[in-house]
């Protein structure tokens, strides 16, 4: 299999060490050749009580080239089956952090849900940034939304709106 299919850009090195209670554990990996998060596993043992949150260790450490981000998601199957989220999401890692990667999980559902040592708990994306610098202006352009804020486009079939 191929590192990149054609449509995709070439890959870019992510520098990564391991801390003491990372030791054996897998890096992050891409489950399929389509996928875009790479799944990232526990470095510890929690049970995780409905309505709590916790910074999950991964035992990464990372340096992240300028000029991108990792951002991290949850991943769908626990968001669906348990509750369990990405209270954050997308959580954002700087290209200038260097300490341990952890991934703040919440639990939204009704029972208690324990991770293990080496179970996959988020997806991380690499993405590029783009940095803005603000210009100041006395009046902006006009949109046919205008000012319209929440719900103001519609599309809610139960509201009739």
């Amino acid at each position: 299999m191929p590192s990149n299919p054609p449509s995709l850009q070439p890959d870019i090195a992510l520098q990564v060490k391991r801390l003491p209670h990372g030791q054996g554990l897998d890096l992050p990996a891409y489950a399929t050749h389509g996928a875009v998060g790479m799944d990232v596993v526990s470095a510890e043992d929690i049970t995780l009580a409905p309505g709590a949150r916790h910074a999950v260790a991964t035992g990464l450490a990372m340096a992240i080239p300028q000029g991108f981000e990792i951002q991290v998601r949850p991943r769908s199957g626990l968001a669906l089956k348990h509750g369990i989220s990405v209270p954050n999401a997308p959580g954002t890692i700087d290209s200038d952090y260097r300490g341990e990667l952890k991934v703040i999980l919440i639990n939204h559902g009704s029972e208690p849900f324990e991770i293990r040592r080496g179970d996959r708990v988020a997806q991380l994306v690499l993405a590029p940034v783009t940095r803005a610098v603000w210009q100041a202006v006395e009046e902006l352009d006009e949109t046919q939304r205008g000012e319209g804020g929440f719900g103001s486009t519609g599309g809610v079939f139960a509201l009739k709106t």
